[in-house]
C-alpha cells in the first residue's frame, strides 16, 4: 500500500534551546526541522498527537502547512524519549514527487510457521528494512510470510518479496527472522543438606590446683 497524502499544520519555531524544547513537549508539541533541496534549514513546531497518529497509520510523506503554504516533506528520522515511547523530535526533508528516495519501511510478519507444530518459536532480528523507491511509491509496510518456516529455517533480506519499482538498500545478507526450538533450561536441583552429627560435649573434671590438693589431704 502506498502512503496517502497526510496534511499537518505547523508553526515556525522562533525560540531555540533545551528549555524551550522541554516547554513545547509539556504542551504536547514537538520541535522539528526541515532541510534539503539546498535551502536553509527551518525549525518548526508540530502537534504531537497528530504527528504520532500519522506515523501509526504508516504515513511517511507529509504535506506540512505553514502560514497557509504547503510543502511536501518526507519523515527522515524520529527521535523518542529514553523509554522509547514518546516522540521528542523529528527530522523532515523536502522532496519532489519525481524524486527517488531511501526510506526505512516496517516489516509485518504474516502467518503461523510450519515449525510451530513441533514447538518452534520465531525470533525476529529485523523489524524494518531500508529501501529505495520513488516518493510516490513509498509503502506503508512490507508483508513477510513466515508460513513455510520449519525448525532451523530462517529468512534473510534477500528472501523478502518487494513491490515493483522498489530496491533493497539494507544488505540482502542480513538475517530477518528464524524459527527454532526454545532453549531448554535444565532444572536446578536442590542440593541435599547433610547435617553432620553433633559431638556430645565432654565435661571433664577440673584438675585441682596445688593448694586445693593439700587442703583436701588435711580433710581426709
Amino acid at each position: 500500500m502506498v502512503s496517502k497524502e497526510f496534511v499537518l499544520k505547523a508553526e515556525i519555531r522562533k525560540e531555540q534551546g533545551k528549555k524551550h524544547s522541554a516547554k513545547l513537549r509539556q504542551q504536547d508539541k514537538i520541535p522539528a526541522i526541515i532541510y534539503g533541496h539546498k535551502q536553509e534549514p527551518q525549525s518548526i513546531v508540530l502537534d504531537l498527537h497528530d504527528f504520532t497518529e500519522g506515523l501509526h497509520h504508516g504515513h511517511k510523506l507529509l504535506d506540512i502547512e505553514i502560514d497557509g503554504n504547503k510543502e511536501k516533506l518526507l519523515i527522515k528520522e524520529v527521535q523518542y524519549d529514553y523509554l522509547g515511547k514518546k516522540i521528542i523530535h523529528a527530522d523532515l526533508i523536502r522532496v519532489d514527487l519525481s524524486e527517488t528516495v531511501e526510506v526505512k519501511v516496517r516489516l509485518v510478519f504474516k502467518g503461523t510457521p510450519a515449525g510451530a507444530s513441533e514447538g518452534g518459536i520465531l525470533e525476529e532480528h529485523l523489524d524494518s528494512i531500508e529501501v529505495e523507491c520513488a516518493v510516490t511509491d513509498i509503502p506503508e509496510s512490507i508483508d513477510v510470510s513466515v508460513k513455510g518456516l520449519k525448525i532451523d529455517d530462517s529468512l534473510h533480506v534477500r528472501d523478502i518479496v518487494l513491490p515493483d519499482g522498489i530496491k533493497f538498500v539494507t544488505s540482502p545478507e542480513l538475517l530477518v527472522i528464524a524459527c527454532h526450538k526454545p532453549i531448554e533450561v535444565a532444572p536446578v536441583e536442590e542440593a541435599e543438606v547433610v547435617e553432620e552429627p553433633t559431638t556430645p560435649e565432654v565435661i571433664t573434671e577440673r584438675k585441682p590446683k596445688e593448694g586445693e590438693e593439700k587442703e583436701a589431704e588435711k580433710k581426709e
